[in-house]
């Protein structure tokens, strides 16, 4: 809901004394005049009358508000305003020129030393100058060139006889950057695209620059040495020919391999440790020393027809060689499926092959002296463990001979039998004396003769056997009894096969150990044999020369972006 406005009616009513105040204050008539018209216009707009506006007094309030205000300031003005600020006058065109002329220099981006330059000779001419850029337009203006070295020289003796016996004048201070006021200028259509196809040309203009140095850089730093690489990959290098060949390395098969390492032994993981070797020996100065012995490898390289890039020297070092033979011969090892794969690069394709094939024999050579001490260990072992056995197989001999000579008993066991059987026979008759005894005495009229004689037989049969009995268990003898006889020959004995097991054991294991020392536990197989090519391998010219501008091209750019950073921290 909207509540209409309402207007409220005023009455005013004319006094004397505002006319007398009016008429006083000349100042205020303006706006007395003012407040009047428009109350007349809101007294009309409300329809109180429609009469023709005449003059009135006003009112003291009215009068109060149309009477000049203090503001603080005197009406005489400050003293140190000029005439313009007093009268209210606009710049002349000769300020507005000398003005117009500064921003000009203002724009030509001086630095301080030109600025303090400018000042300093118009010190020296007496030219009192505001600012540096007056300095400089009022030196312009004399005829005078402020920047001149002359002049510089001359103001550095005049400064110097200042110092000595004058006072020095006083020093204008640092000019201080003005605020660019908006220009009363204004531009039209034609002067504003104008500016536009102005601007526009020169950022062309430096586009162009900057491209026409862009290039000319990338022309010598890239594109030169590039022509450079080119020409010589195509026309100086010499050709080089490479011979490739590939083998791995096998282990002999052992019945004694098992748990992980018979898992691993088909596998290029059971050799990897020797192809490592192989590697690192095949690119070794050792090797290098041998091909050059066996095969001339520098005299092969010093040859005269080979580029001064890629011949050897006359006379080089070793260590020459060497970085040389780095570089034409490359070993690689395959984990994965145990490949040894070796490249040797030569002037000649037979001398490539001739170098590739000695080399594959010294690595084979390398290969199975690896474990030419482990095979002579073993040999040794095995050999001193037969030595020991056989002579203690030969101390328990021995010890037999020594007790059957001391005891006289050859076989203990053989002497025991012999007097068992005879106890036994002896005993078989015994048991016949007593029964045929027996007998005799069951008659009722026995025959006393035959009584005793068969009693006598039966106490000399029990006799005998007591005998034979005691030298088998008691030891009463010289050498005891031949219980004890036959237990130090039967320990003597069991000694002595015990002994003579050991040896034959001792034997075994040393022909095994002989075997093994005699057979080849590891050796080369090829994959690939060594060819001589027919063709140059190297070098490979447009390979080559695309490398060489890759990496030229990469140098180049890391350089401009590394002094591109350093030129905006410094000029930050």
């Amino acid at each position: 809901m909207t509540t209409k406005p309402k207007a409220k009616k005023f009455r005013i009513r004319r006094s004397a004394g505002a006319g007398a105040g009016a008429a006083a204050q000349p100042q205020g008539a303006a706006a007395a005049d003012a407040t009047e018209a428009s109350v007349q216009r809101l007294v009309q707009g409300q329809g109180a009358s429609t009469r023709p506006p005449r003059k009135r007094a006003m009112n003291p309030m009215e009068a109060a508000a149309a009477a000049p205000q203090e503001d603080g300031f005197p009406q005489e003005g400050f003293a140190t305003a000029g005439a313009s600020a007093r009268s209210g006058a606009v710049d002349s065109a000769a300020e507005v020129s000398a003005e117009q002329e500064i921003d000009a220099i203002r724009r030509e981006g001086l630095t301080g030393r030109q600025l303090r330059m400018a000042r300093r000779v118009a010190q020296k001419h007496g030219i009192a100058a505001v600012s540096d850029f007056d300095a400089v337009r009022q030196l312009r203006k004399a005829g005078i060139d402020p920047f001149k070295r002359t002049n510089m020289l001359e103001l550095v003796t005049a400064e110097g006889a200042e110092t000595e016996g004058q006072a020095a004048p006083v020093q204008l201070p640092q000019t201080v950057e003005q605020p660019k006021l908006p220009s009363n200028q204004v531009m039209d259509a034609a002067e504003r695209a104008r500016s536009v196809i102005e601007i526009q040309q020169d950022i062309a203009r430096r586009r162009r620059h900057k491209m026409v140095m862009l290039m000319m850089r990338l022309a010598f730093f890239v594109g030169l040495p590039t022509l450079l690489a080119g020409y010589y990959y195509y026309n100086v290098a010499t050709p080089m020919y490479a011979t490739k060949a590939e083998f791995v390395i096998q282990k002999a098969d052992s019945s004694g391999v098992g748990g992980a390492g018979g898992l691993l032994a088909g596998s290029g993981f059971a050799t990897s440790q020797d192809s490592i070797t192989v590697q690192s020996y095949l690119t070794s100065r050792d090797a290098m020393l041998r091909l050059d012995t066996d095969h001339g490898y520098k005299a092969h390289f010093a040859d005269p027809s080979i580029d001064v890039v890629q011949r050897l020297e006359e006379g080089a070092t070793n260590e020459q060689a060497y970085k040389l033979y780095k570089k034409n011969v490359k070993i690689g090892f395959d984990p994965t499926e145990g490949i040894v794969k070796m490249e040797v690069v030569a002037a000649t394709p037979a001398a490539s092959a001739v170098f590739s094939e000695a080399l594959i024999s010294y690595a084979e050579e390398r290969v199975d002296n690896l474990t030419q001490r482990l095979r002579e260990d073993q040999m040794k072992g095995s050999r001193d463990s037969y030595e020991e056995a056989e002579q203690e197989m030969l101390d328990a001999q021995a010890k037999v001979l020594s007790l059957q000579e001391e005891m006289g008993v050859f076989d203990a066991t053989s002497d025991a039998s012999s007097l068992m059987s005879q106890i036994n026979t002896f005993e078989v008759q015994l048991q016949e004396k007593r029964l045929t005894l027996q007998q005799l005495l069951d008659n009722s009229r026995p025959n006393k003769a035959r009584v005793d004689g068969a009693r006598g037989d039966i106490s000399r049969l029990e006799t005998l056997i007591a005998e034979l009995r005691a030298k088998l268990t008691e030891a009463g003898g010289e050498n005891g009894s031949l219980a004890s006889i036959s237990g130090q020959l039967r320990i003597a004995q069991t000694n002595l096969e015990t002994r003579t097991i050991l040896m034959q054991q001792a034997l075994q294991q040393l022909e095994s150990a002989r075997i093994e020392a005699n057979k080849q536990t590891r050796y080369l197989e090829l994959g690939v044999r060594p060819v001589a090519p027919d063709e140059p391998t190297y070098p490979r010219a447009f390979e080559n020369t695309i490398l060489a501008f890759l990496i030229f091209a990469g140098i180049y750019l890391m350089a401009s972006l590394t002094a591109s950073i350093l030129r905006e921290q410094v000029s930050s």
